[in-house]
């Protein structure tokens, strides 16, 4: 029960770190980029790709079409609010949001942004090995397991945790690599 548990704890673990990445933007277009955005309709805070269709019509353009064509000074205005660092332009039926290429300077902080998003995952997969060592101890010390299951189960858990933070470095290279990217 216990090794189902700590899979599954680091899969959410990676799968947040994922969602954190794609808000990075990396100079090209990425609907992910507009994820975390709220919009403020009819006096209630809603994600914005609830309430428009966003598309990429090509590498360096986000495009923003709105259901509600009488939503867009609202979108507009949470795009301004979202310190995306892209000014929103619209046409009074689509919105268009141009990425800018970026610069060294910008390539650098987004690489540190990264390396930070990986050390948190790093931090909470710890923190989820030491929960389960603890627990494991605790079995030991109620004479639930043996001392050899005890250090077989500690290696396991070891085990995977090497593994989990083999699997973010990956991610995090990819990452950089698409950062990297002119």
């Amino acid at each position: 029960m216990a090794k189902k548990s700590l899979e599954e704890k680091i899969e959410v673990t990676k799968s947040v770190l994922k969602e954190n990445l794609n808000t990075v933007r990396a100079g090209r277009a990425n609907p992910a980029l507009l994820d975390k955005v709220m919009v403020s309709y009819y006096g209630t805070m809603t994600p914005l790709k609830s309430l428009s269709n966003i598309t990429t019509p090509d590498p360096r353009t986000l495009m923003v079409t709105p259901f509600d064509a009488g939503s867009i000074n609202d979108i507009v205005h949470a795009l301004n609010e979202a310190n995306l660092g892209i000014n929103p332009s619209s046409d009074g039926k689509v919105i268009r949001l141009a990425i800018p290429q970026l610069t060294e300077e910008r390539r650098k902080e987004l690489m540190k942004q990264v390396k930070k998003f990986g050390e948190d995952a790093k931090v909470a997969v710890r923190n989820i090995r030491r929960d389960e060592n603890e627990d494991f101890k605790k079995q030991e010390k109620a004479n639930e397991i043996t001392e050899d299951e005890l250090k077989s189960s500690l290696d396991s858990v070891q085990k995977k945790v090497d593994k989990a933070v083999k699997d973010i470095d990956a991610i995090i290279e990819e990452k950089n690599k698409e950062v990297m990217a002119v």
